[in-house]
């Protein structure tokens, strides 16, 4: 092994073993602006994604779909709807509860929105990548297309996270 190398190693090292000098009200504020930031992205995503999908039905192509294409349509836009009610959550719960000095504990409630608003998303993109797929293809090869992209968020989203979580979480 490198000097170099030994020495990143090293370094990672002592920041995992570091621990931050933070009160509860602290780590509380820090983790608030943290998922914040997380949720920005998501909240951006699913937005867009569900203003396009409300658009769809006033459209001279959407009366002439087959009722299975207007079911799965139905599907996402539900699908859409709680994902951006889960996104949106957090933020009106901060705003109910602010003041009433429980921010540890809203933190936990709006990461289990986020969480749930990202499984949501999930399958909201799913949902709508199948549609799309199925009305311009028609082929069969759609729900393998679509099983692959689901894969990929999979990865990207949990297994990746999860892994790392694993492999370089230290115990205390």
């Amino acid at each position: 092994m490198s000097d170099a190398t030994a020495e990143r190693n090293d370094t990672r090292d002592d920041e995992r073993h570091d621990t931050r000098n933070e009160s509860e009200k602290e780590r509380a504020d820090r983790q608030w602006q943290e998922l914040i930031q997380e949720i920005r992205v998501a909240q951006t995503g699913v937005q867009i994604l569900f203003g396009f999908l409300l658009t769809v039905v006033f459209t001279p192509l959407f009366h002439d779909l087959p009722q299975t294409d207007k079911t799965i349509y139905i599907v996402t836009i539900v699908l859409g709807s709680l994902a951006t009610g889960a996104l949106i959550g957090p933020v009106a719960f901060h705003r109910v509860v602010s003041g009433r000095q429980i921010k540890p504990e809203a933190v936990a409630w709006a990461s289990r929105l986020t969480f749930v608003g990202l499984v949501l998303l999930l399958a909201t993109c799913t949902a709508a990548l199948f549609l799309v797929l199925r009305v311009a293809t028609q082929d069969a090869v759609v729900p393998w297309l679509v099983a692959g992209v689901v894969a990929w968020y999979l990865l990207c989203w949990f297994a990746l996270p999860l892994w790392a979580r694993v492999r370089y979480t230290v115990e205390k």
